[in-house]
């Protein structure tokens, strides 16, 4: 079987349902990288993969200038569109064609992007991007869905919905124009290891607020996923939001929103 390899249409369509669908990341992430990292408004971010820029613009207040870099057009319009007056640039680009003409940076940040990409490579050229005492954060999250939570009001049906994915796309799980029947990439840390870096140093964001959503933010969670992105689908489109409104119903719904970590490493 040929290894998945990365192509173009990965996220094709989802940029303007991941502004809806994504549970936002919280305050004190940001809170805590700025006591871990010592930020205080001075030195450049760099956020790789940053899709419609919502970790970078909520970092953005730490640094002097930030850069949001993605290979994907879409999202990147709807980083812009959410910019208003944040020092940010934003660069359409794969994080295997880094350095580019970037500079340096006193952060780079990966955010539930990682795991897409050739990570030997990307972690060796992030290297010399990185100022003098400067630090990688690999930023986990699960931001399309939360915890069922203990209120009346029901939470999601999520293996009904993954269910009636299976029936349109498959059991095996879809990614651009390829498959991933193992799954994303994993062994970060030994990744990170072998390029020469030190670390990593955790931190655990707890959460656990409960988030109302409704079925448009539920069917918006499903459609900006990389697994059930809208091209896949085809012409059956259409079918497929109306069986999965069907499945919902009305609402509203509940989670409970789900812990953040990031790891911190140093070259």
């Amino acid at each position: 079987m040929t290894a998945w390899e990365w192509d173009r249409s990965l996220f094709a369509g989802t940029a303007r349902h991941y502004v809806v669908g994504r549970l936002p990341y919280p305050p004190e992430l940001a809170d805590a990288l700025r006591d871990t990292l010592g930020l205080d408004g001075t030195g450049r971010l760099l956020d790789v993969g940053c899709g419609p820029g919502s970790l970078t613009l909520l970092l953005a207040p730490l640094y002097s200038a930030s850069v949001g870099l993605d290979p994907d057009p879409d999202m990147l319009a709807e980083a812009a569109r959410a910019t208003g007056s944040a020092p940010v640039e934003w660069r359409q680009l794969r994080a295997e064609d880094l350095p580019a003409d970037l500079g340096t940076f006193r952060t780079v940040v990966f955010a539930q992007s990682f795991h897409w990409m050739d990570q030997p490579l990307v972690a060796e050229r992030i290297r010399p991007m990185l100022d003098a005492g400067g630090a990688w954060v690999h930023v986990a999250a699960m931001t399309h869905r939360g915890l069922d939570s203990d209120l009346p009001l029901p939470h999601p049906p999520w293996d009904r919905i993954d269910q009636l994915v299976v029936d349109y796309l498959g059991p095996v799980r879809r990614a651009g124009r390829g498959v991933l029947p193992d799954g994303t990439r994993g062994g970060e840390d030994d990744v990170m290891r072998a390029a020469g870096y030190r670390g990593p140093e955790r931190l655990v964001i707890p959460r656990g607020e409960v988030v109302e959503r409704t079925t448009d933010d539920v069917v918006a969670a499903v459609l900006s996923l990389s697994s059930s992105a809208p091209h896949l689908f085809g012409d059956r489109l259409v079918d497929f939001e109306k069986d999965l409104r069907e499945l919902l119903g009305e609402g509203p719904f509940a989670e409970r929103a789900r812990d953040v970590a990031a790891a911190i490493w140093r070259p």
